[in-house]
């Protein structure tokens, strides 16, 4: 387990547009552009192999990185190599982190001084949810499958864990770009949670401003 004094203060960074991750949790990637392909094989050379995963942040005429602020962290876990010098990879989540500002230098890819200050528990075994009322989600849950003709496990669904059930979905749901920034930087499970059942009873209201269901 990575610990505090682990992490860097310098971080690659892979801008990648819809993608979340999370503490604790997995993200599938697959690596063929050749400026990500030396951030992988540079990240491989280092004992923490350190991937800072940030969403980007694009608005006309503004200054700045045009990257989101807080990202995540994940340890390259599994990789393999194919045929062709593409690389299919795992990323688990360690901890967010904020972006304090952009390195210049030669790498093909970027880099970013960060601070990991303020998230402490992402670096701990994982998190409680004491007020999640599963009986209640997984019945909005159907209703928001069915409503998007999607299909699950549900037995696996009912079986994991609070914070990885909340996660993956998180992650795996196909919400807008800042309603994942949303998710990743809530301050807590609890409040992920909360904010998760918020944009599921909003899809189920068509994306309205009715009253949200109960």
């Amino acid at each position: 387990m990575i610990k505090a004094a682990d992490l860097p203060e310098t971080l690659s960074v892979f801008p990648l547009p819809g993608a979340l991750l999370l503490p604790r949790a997995r993200l599938p990637l697959h690596i063929f552009e050749p400026r990500y392909l030396a951030m992988l094989d540079d990240a491989l050379k280092t004992p923490e192999r350190l991937i800072g995963m940030v969403a980007p942040n694009e608005v006309p005429g503004r200054e700045g990185p045009g990257l989101h602020m807080i990202g995540c962290a994940g340890r390259i876990t599994q990789f393999s190599e194919t045929d062709d010098n593409r690389y299919l990879i795992t990323l688990s989540g360690v901890s967010r982190f904020r972006i304090l500002s952009e390195v210049e230098g030669f790498t093909p890819y970027r880099r970013c001084h960060v601070s990991w200050d303020g998230f402490d528990r992402d670096l701990g075994r994982g998190e409680k949810d004491s007020a999640f009322q599963r009986p209640a989600f997984m019945d909005l849950l159907r209703r928001y499958f069915e409503q998007l003709e999607l299909s699950t496990d549900w037995e696996t669904l009912k079986e994991a864990d609070d914070e990885l059930l909340i996660n993956s979905l998180s992650m795996l749901l196909d919400f807008t770009a800042e309603d994942k920034q949303a998710l990743l930087e809530a301050p807590s499970l609890s409040t992920r949670r909360e904010t998760l059942i918020t944009l599921l009873e909003f899809a189920l209201r068509g994306g309205t401003g009715e009253d949200l269901i109960q």
